[in-house]
């Protein structure tokens, strides 16, 4: 096995490029590093792009914040202006794994294992993120839910990484959350996820609505259906209940040991009215 260690996104591009064989790239390891002691994977390339230094930083800009591919999500929750303006996505970032593990995982790992139990791809669809895709081409803008394509696979071409995730800039009255269920509170991967981004206009009605779903189909889900359910609205009972009645039918769910495809579309239209109802409050809407 061969291990790199670009120090430039270029090097990187390069690197991934020109390599043969299986080529993983490793930021965080918490995912890559178990497969490999599990036997799941035997890699001939490893790229290791935490020294890059541009993978390493979170910005606010003028097109929002920019979070580096190698930036854990530990340090996601110690930024307090993130924290501030996308809690929704900063708590699914922290639910990944122990303190220890927060210290070493990543939201763009998270994203590129492509698991569709992954838990900061629903938040992070539901902000309407974008991955910076940087390969032997240039670079490329891609929404976070094109990055996923099927249970381990991504779409990302040969000699492709992604560098950043942008999330927009956060406007007035807005806020977003993220819950899921799990077994267990701790050191579990969700049965169900959902994340909820929410722009309110005067007298507390909803403007502008993001639902996703996670852990509920082949990939995390943007349910169009749901967000329309519930603009015009000031959250009431009615628009919850269409709410959850697009969750339900969005979801494509399989039965395994961890939940029943009844379980999980019951759970999703839960979880979709309760980060609804959070997004809402935190937007400054009352309930």
């Amino acid at each position: 096995m061969i291990f790199e260690s670009p120090q430039t996104t270029q090097e990187a591009v390069t690197l991934l490029a020109k390599s043969k064989g299986r080529v993983h790239v490793l930021a965080g390891g918490s995912d890559l590093l178990v497969r490999m002691k599990g036997g799941y994977i035997e890699p001939d390339v490893i790229v290791d792009i935490k020294h890059i230094k541009s993978m390493n930083v979170i910005k606010k800009t003028a097109e929002g914040f920019l979070i580096g591919a190698a930036v854990s999500c530990g340090k996601l929750g110690e930024h307090a202006a993130l924290k501030k303006a996308w809690p929704g996505v900063v708590e699914a970032a922290n639910l990944i794994g122990s303190d220890q593990i927060q210290g070493r995982c990543t939201i763009v790992g998270n994203m590129c294992n492509a698991s569709p139990a992954a838990d900061s791809v629903p938040a992070l669809i539901a902000a309407n993120a974008l991955a910076i895709v940087q390969g032997p081409r240039g670079e490329r803008r891609v929404p976070v839910e094109k990055i996923a394509t099927a249970p381990g696979k991504t779409s990302l071409k040969k000699g492709e990484v992604v560098e950043s995730v942008l999330l927009p800039p956060r406007r007035a009255k807005s806020s977003d959350a993220y819950m899921r269920f799990t077994p267990r509170t701790e050191m579990d991967i969700a049965v169900v996820s959902a994340a909820v981004n929410l722009k309110l206009g005067k007298k507390g009605v909803i403007e502008e609505a993001d639902v996703a779903l996670g852990a509920v189909a082949a990939t995390a889900l943007r349910v169009k259906a749901a967000g329309k359910a519930i603009i015009g609205s000031t959250l009431d009972e009615d628009a919850l209940d269409r709410l959850e009645a697009a969750c339900a039918e969005a979801c494509n769910p399989i039965n395994d040991k961890r939940g029943t495809i009844d379980f999980r579309v019951k759970v999703s239209k839960v979880l979709g009215r309760r980060a609804a109802t959070l997004a809402y409050t935190r937007a400054g809407g009352i309930k």
